[in-house]
């Protein structure tokens, strides 16, 4: 593994900026359990997402804490201006793989 490749990246080429910064926002909310939900997900998933969900993602990013873990959680509401595939996947992942991102 070179200095340059993260240890959870995997190939022979490092992860892009954009995907690296998306991961670190991911795992740095505020709140450990909005870190737990979003960054094991993007743990899984980070590598496979296209340009789309990457803009979905960073758009999911900017929702506060609060809001984003009563949406994920059901305790309230998703505001259909949240909605998304996106949204939907992270939804699916944690039904499979449980709150903390690993699969059951």
């Amino acid at each position: 593994m070179s200095e340059t490749q993260a240890p959870h990246e995997t190939g022979d080429q490092p992860r892009d900026p954009r995907r690296k910064k998306i991961l670190f926002r991911c795992w740095h909310r505020g709140m450990k359990e909005m870190d737990l939900l979003l960054g094991g997900f993007a743990n899984a998933e980070i590598d496979k997402l296209n340009d789309a969900e990457l803009s979905e993602l960073e758009h999911l990013l900017t929702a506060h804490d609060q809001d984003l873990y009563a949406w994920i959680t059901g305790r309230k509401p998703l505001p259909p201006e949240w909605d998304g595939p996106l949204y939907r996947r992270i939804i699916a992942y944690h039904e499979t793989a449980g709150p903390a991102g690993f699969i059951k």
